[in-house]
């Protein structure tokens, strides 16, 4: 698979990313059965063989189950381990913990130190590559993440930084006070969801050289056909506004509908990577073919058009 810089960063990472939220099939590690397990191996596995080499996960994915079935994989499969870039995120805190707590997200220092000591035992590995903050925490203070940041930075446990569904206004003032610079921003982009575009956010990514990466960029499944677990917005969208104007280009290419909602985003300049998250090793390699098409800009905006419900003003 191709390769681009990730950010401002020595790392080369494939042009999709593999995700690995959906990864151990259940919310809770209880739930986690032996055939979900299997599963799972196979799915990074298949990802390994296809070319990924950017592996995206987070300490609350199954409550730390995605990690431990990733780092289980980095036992079994030789080599991986060496020629892949790790990138986890912490900051959101689930219900109950400690107990009586409310849902939250938190991004004190503290926190993200014991969240990236967690990920660095689930995953069975000394470092990771980049460490995002996964939520904005309305009671951040930039200086103290900068404080922790540096402390991960020195004691080699944490390569890069990077932030996931900030604001472009936080993110500025995140990257004020951080002394290195923050090389990923990772938000949900799609052909349903098209904030990114007119929020600053790619207009952000594009002066600050930061690479976004796309998650949900399927929109949960509902262009590829394999929609489960949606979110609640997710439940809102509406892929009638564009999937026919998709498949017409689809079918004139000689591609699926998958392969071109990709390659739709990978147009945009400020070079984003699509966050892949099937378990389904098929979709996991068919996925790929999205790196060999280059849609054309008359293609991208009849694209854009539809999906917004109306022409550009």
């Amino acid at each position: 698979m191709q390769t681009i810089p990730l950010g401002k960063s020595s790392l080369k990472v494939s042009r999709l990313a593999y995700g690995c939220w959906r990864l151990s099939g259940a919310v809770n590690p209880a739930d986690v059965t032996p055939d979900l397990r299997a599963a799972a191996a196979r799915a990074l596995a298949t990802a390994w063989e296809a070319g990924y080499t950017l592996f995206d996960t987070a300490d609350i994915y199954g409550r730390g189950e995605a990690e431990r079935l990733l780092g289980a994989a980095l036992k079994e499969i030789p080599g991986m381990r060496e020629r892949i870039a790790i990138a986890t995120k912490a900051g959101v805190r689930p219900l109950d913990i400690p107990p009586g707590a409310p849902h939250r997200w938190e991004l004190s220092a503290s926190h993200i130190l014991e969240s990236c000591e967690g990920s660095l035992r689930r995953l069975g590995v000394e470092t990771v590559d980049v460490l995002m903050l996964h939520r904005p925490d309305y009671l951040v203070d930039p200086d103290e993440v900068a404080g922790a940041f540096e402390t991960l930075a020195r004691s080699g446990k944490v390569r890069f930084f990077g932030i996931s569904n900030f604001r472009p206004s936080l993110a500025a003032a995140m990257q004020a006070a951080c002394p290195m610079p923050l090389i990923v921003h990772q938000v949900e982009i799609s052909l349903a969801r098209l904030d990114a575009f007119n929020d600053g956010t790619l207009d952000q990514c594009l002066e600050r050289k930061m690479t976004p990466m796309a998650w949900s960029p399927l929109a949960g499944g509902l262009i590829g056909g394999g929609a489960r677990r949606l979110m609640p917005l997710q439940q809102l969208y509406r892929p009638e506004l564009f999937l026919p104007a998709l498949e017409t280009i689809a079918k004139a290419r000689g591609a699926d509908r998958t392969a071109v909602a990709l390659a739709w985003l990978m147009k945009h300049p400020a070079k984003i990577i699509p966050i892949v998250g099937s378990n389904n090793p098929d979709r996991i390699r068919q996925a790929v073919k999205a790196t060999e098409l280059e849609v054309t800009r008359e293609e991208w905006y009849e694209l854009l058009k539809a999906a917004r419900g109306a022409p550009l003003p």
